[in-house]
């Protein structure tokens, strides 16, 4: 009997901890919480093309991308957002889905609005790329 009331007790001391996060988290104060989500807006509305990847890592043209991501990534990465989902894997094949996806790989380039404004498929060399992203103006 002593056992089953340590056992209920440490149940309930554990759960309470659970309730308090919760109780905290929702009566964090506004003002935490609205700059958040200004820092978020303007996170997202800083870049002014995303450039999305899609392909598989195990895939050789896919792996031929993986230099050219970087160096966009280095060179543009104040005004593009680079994004890589590996297709084949059960994370990244909503994606794949979503942008309607047939060969590997596929690379998708939206504006600051998230709007799809050109799609490649197939490796893209840097210099070829680049021209894309200055049709919106990256420089």
């Amino acid at each position: 009997m002593k056992a089953k009331s340590v056992i209920k007790i440490s149940i309930i001391s554990f759960m309470s901890v659970f309730v308090l996060a919760a109780v905290h988290a929702q009566t964090a104060s506004p003002e935490k919480k609205q700059a958040s989500s200004s820092t978020q807006k303007k996170e997202e509305k800083k870049y002014k093309v995303t450039f999305i990847e899609l392909g598989s890592v195990r895939c050789i043209p896919c792996q031929k991308m993986q230099p050219v991501m970087k160096a966009v990534e280095e060179k543009y990465g104040d005004q593009v957002k680079v994004v890589f989902h590996d297709v084949w894997t059960p994370e990244g094949q909503p994606f794949g889905k979503k942008y309607g996806i047939e060969s590997i790989p596929t690379q998708v380039f939206l504006d600051e609005n998230g709007k799809e404004y050109s799609r490649h498929v197939g490796y893209f060399a840097e210099e070829e790329l680049v021209k894309v992203l200055k049709q919106k103006g990256v420089k």
